[in-house]
């Protein structure tokens, strides 16, 4: 998805294309005008497929799928001049290919999932500081739900998002997490009632 900048340009990411083939950051006018901002390459991450997050007037965080250090993602920051700073490349044990865009939150920390890694190595709930530090909030154990692909929504000071598979019966589940950690498995799907 697009997000507007504080100079009404409109911002997001190609998954593949650009100079090397794995992604773009671009902006655009509302009329069409569309510059690529960077073309990323292994060390910065790739296939970018989540959305930019806006965190203050000149920057956004955004998520990589894969590459790295280890090839399992990173988190980059990347101002509207198109200057690009990877945050953290994601070793595995503390979450593999974040799918979704990072949630901003006060203080210049951020909040987001990566699909896979994790102690159990079935998703993880992250923080992110404006310094990017990382820190694992909660790796998924299936009986928690496995899996998270979706972005996370914030209402009341907590967070919640869905996983793609595991709970109680297997089909994924609907969960909150408060900014300490504390996960709550708040529904786990049937099939009846949807799955995944």
């Amino acid at each position: 998805s697009l997000v507007q900048g504080d100079d009404g340009n409109l911002y997001g990411t190609t998954a593949e294309g650009g100079a090397s083939g794995y992604g773009t950051v671009f902006k655009t006018t509302t009329a069409g005008a569309l510059t690529t901002l960077y073309s990323f390459a292994t060390a910065a991450g790739l296939y970018p497929t989540a959305g930019l997050a806006r965190i203050s007037q000149s920057k956004f965080y955004g998520a990589a799928v894969q590459g790295g250090t280890q090839n399992y993602g990173t988190l980059f920051q990347i101002t509207t001049a198109g200057v690009l700073s990877t945050l953290h490349s994601f070793k595995g044990s503390d979450g593999a290919y974040p799918y979704a865009a990072v949630l901003p939150a006060s203080g210049g920390t951020a909040y987001g999932t990566t699909e896979f890694g994790g102690v159990n190595y079935y998703g993880t709930v992250f923080s992110v500081a404006s310094s990017g530090a990382v820190t694992t909030l909660h790796t998924f154990t299936s009986t928690d739900g496995a899996y998270p692909l979706g972005a996370l929504v914030q209402t009341g000071g907590n967070y919640y998002g869905t996983t793609f598979n595991g709970g109680a019966k297997g089909y994924g589940t609907v969960f909150e997490i408060t900014p300490a950690g504390t996960l709550t498995t708040l529904y786990s799907f049937k099939q009846t009632d949807g799955s995944y």
